[in-house]
């Protein structure tokens, strides 16, 4: 019978001294006179199997001949495993040769640099790192629309192509059919000629769109690829990632940190519950301490506390600071870093300086903070960032107007508050931010399949 190699793992009961068929691809071969090992991999699972073969075979001096890299299929029978390290392995009855690899493969059996495997991209879900990587990529996506799915929320899709700037910063990536040649040589845009008659751009966030939503379904969520045309070439910062941000109305700033904290806590336990082979190879090979981690913050209580008290905390902690912490101004990962040993564990500093912050974000009553928010995790610093939106049409005009914001263009959000509106808050968190928390691979390009970063677009 045809199955994957997940199955056996599965139930080893079922298939023992079964006759089985597998498809798959040569991980390693190892070859000796009279018999042969292959390492083989169907990818249904972190695990190899052993594939062990003799020279009773018929095809034995072709299967001899076969390369690391190659598709095979096999038919064999699953016998109990005499060496160590394994509990089962397959008596090969036949090989198919699929299709054959060449000695120049880049994929080796030998450890490859993660510059190396960047570098060839397309082939690095093949290794062991990478294959657990985007595994839990895929398990963590499922835990997040399981979370919300089962609370009720709507999955909305916000669009891709905007023209709204949600952060009011202005680093976006235009989208255009105009002919830039000609526009460089006559110096002169004329957007009624463009494809939607006006500038448009990828999205920063999909927040605006979904507080529309969150207006008739109460409860909503996005989940998709956001874009940031932001210069920067740093471990944590790509062009384009995934963000989710949820929306709920009447719900306030304390409201939105439960949901925040609930939401982090269920993804991290489902991701040690359904990928825990990968996650067990994180914490030996990756970041020691990984699930001691991961553990901990399930368990853990979340902090909360002002802004203006972190900075208090900060300026009489007896540190020398690279960079100093002062009152109104943002904080800094070695600050981060500090808080969360501080209380030892999650942290949400809230009450920012507005200075600092989005137009959108609800004004509390000294008028000089916002109800805003940022949950720190120990060993990684932001994770999330959320706030309480302005519900108020008057004061929401007003810090537009502060901030010499286009408001024709928002008329639409701002009727949001004329048209039934009602308090209503909201968070983000970055994907591939998440990834690396839980994976402990330090660098956003190494959690996402194919890289968009300043000078590189490959694939």
């Amino acid at each position: 019978m045809k199955i994957d190699v997940r199955e056996i793992y599965e139930d080893l009961e079922k298939y023992l001294d079964e006759e089985v068929i597998l498809q798959g691809w040569v991980r390693n071969h190892r070859k000796q006179k009279e018999f042969g090992f292959i390492d083989f991999s169907d990818g249904t699972c972190f695990k190899t199997v052993q594939l062990v073969y003799d020279n009773k075979l018929s095809n034995f001096d072709d299967i001899l001949k076969i390369k690391i890299g190659s598709s095979l299929e096999v038919t064999g029978t699953v016998i109990k495993s005499e060496g160590a390290g394994q509990d089962f392995e397959i008596k090969v009855k036949d090989i198919i040769l699929v299709s054959d690899c060449p000695d120049e493969y880049p994929i080796q059996p030998k450890r490859h640099t993660r510059e190396f495997l960047r570098e060839n991209a397309y082939l690095r879900p093949r290794t062991n790192l990478f294959n657990a990587i985007f595994r839990v990529r895929s398990v963590a996506a499922h835990a997040i629309h399981t979370y919300f799915q089962e609370r009720g929320y709507v999955y909305f899709h916000a669009p891709l192509i905007t023209a709204s700037d949600c952060e009011g910063a202005g680093q976006m990536f235009q989208v255009t059919t105009l002919d830039l040649e000609r526009i460089a040589k006559s110096g002169q845009v004329d957007y009624s000629k463009d494809f939607f008659n006006k500038p448009a751009s990828l999205t920063v966030s999909g927040q605006l769109e979904a507080e529309t939503f969150a207006m008739a379904y109460k409860k909503v969520y996005t989940f998709g690829p956001t874009f940031r045309a932001e210069n920067s070439n740093t471990k944590t910062h790509a062009s384009e990632f995934w963000m989710i941000e949820p929306e709920i109305a009447f719900c306030d700033l304390n409201g939105d940190m439960d949901i925040m904290e609930d939401m982090l806590k269920f993804i991290v336990k489902y991701v040690l519950e359904h990928a825990k082979d990968e996650m067990e190879f994180f914490d030996k090979f990756v970041e020691k301490g990984l699930l001691e981690k991961l553990n901990k913050l399930i368990n853990s209580h979340f902090t909360r506390i002002s802004h203006h008290d972190v900075i208090s905390i900060l300026k009489e902690a007896k540190v020398k600071w690279e960079f100093e912490p002062e009152y109104g101004e943002d904080i800094a990962k070695e600050h981060e870093k500090y808080i969360t040993e501080y209380f030892d564990g999650p942290v949400f500093i809230t009450d920012w300086p507005k200075d600092i912050k989005a137009f959108y974000m609800k004004l509390n009553p000294d008028m000089e903070t916002v109800a805003a928010v940022d949950l720190e995790v120990p060993g990684a610093g932001e994770l999330m960032g959320g706030s309480q939106r302005e519900e108020s049409y008057d004061k929401l005009v007003k810090r537009m107007q502060e901030l010499k914001m286009e408001q024709d263009s928002l008329d639409w959000y701002l009727n949001l508050r004329k048209f039934g509106g009602c308090p209503h808050s909201g968070f983000g968190m970055g994907f591939e931010r998440l990834l690396i928390y839980l994976t402990g691979v330090e660098n956003i390009r190494d959690v996402i399949p194919y890289p968009r970063t300043p000078g590189n677009c490959e694939y």
